[in-house]
């Protein structure tokens, strides 16, 4: 039972990752996850069920369409992968608790803003604005993960709304100052607005934390591209999606971390 549970969660996330895949590719097209069903980008044909097996079918097919034989793109099968593993550790990390369902709920969501950034340089409001709804409907009924006592229901939903507020604020400025200074955007709202919507999923406790550690995630990427003269990199690094990155990290470990940091200092 110890090894069936994660690996059901692993064969479930891996299910998810499809879906994410369809939201991925038609969200920033405008296009409906609905219809039209799976086809082919190349040559339109419809995808059977046995052509849409999350990892299995990628591998067995080698990578290529079984009709036309056009290659297929590999961040599909990433997504998929990278969506089974975190499933699985959200079950060992937090059992069957409500953490969990919320865990899966919000690194779903994470990993699809972030890829469509990654991808395209966009952060929809399609997404963060349906989604900073459902986030306060949740704090009211789950505290996000900075909180450990709760003397009230309103705890959660104060937390998530302080956090988003910090967030928001916190990054206009950025935004705001960097516009005065250099004339041009370093950041574009969208990032601004994710802010926010990552306040109220982490909650007031985590938010600097997560927008902090996104920050040093794509400082380092940035360094590297420099350093190793990577030919053919974007000119602008795709903040939203490290953010993303951190708030999944947040998610999963971000009391812990900054516990540990607090405590290098006595705190």
């Amino acid at each position: 039972m110890e090894i069936l549970l994660p690996v059901l969660f692993a064969l479930l996330g891996a299910s998810v990752g499809s879906f994410l895949n369809v939201c991925i590719d038609r969200l920033p097209r405008d296009k409906s996850i609905v219809t039209p069903s799976s086809h082919c980008d190349s040559c339109q044909r419809r995808l059977s069920p046995r052509d849409l097996v999350p990892v299995l079918s990628y591998l067995l097919l080698r990578g290529k369409c079984r009709y036309c034989q056009s290659k297929i793109p590999l961040r599909p099968l990433l997504v998929e992968i990278t969506t089974g593993l975190l499933f699985a550790l959200a079950y060992i990390t937090f059992g069957l608790t409500l953490q969990l369902p919320l865990t899966l709920v919000y690194t779903s969501l994470f990993l699809v803003i972030g890829i469509i950034d990654l991808e395209h340089g966009l952060i929809l409001n399609k997404i963060t604005f349906p989604a900073a709804v459902t986030a306060i409907l949740i704090d009211f009924f789950v505290p996000p993960p900075g909180i450990t006592e709760i003397s009230s229901t309103w705890n959660g939903i104060l937390s998530g709304v302080i956090g988003a507020v910090i967030g928001l604020t916190f990054l206009l400025i950025i935004y705001l100052v960097s516009f005065a200074i250099y004339k041009q955007e370093a950041m574009g709202l969208g990032d601004v607005k994710l802010a926010a919507l990552i306040g109220l999923v982490v909650g007031s406790r985590l938010v600097l934390f997560s927008l902090l550690m996104g920050a040093l995630l794509g400082g380092l990427v940035a360094s590297g591209l420099l350093l190793f003269r990577i030919k053919g990199r974007k000119e602008t690094i795709p903040f939203g999606s490290f953010l993303s990155l951190a708030t999944i990290i947040s998610l999963f470990w971000g009391n812990q971390i900054l516990d540990w940091y607090l405590g290098l200092y006595g705190f």
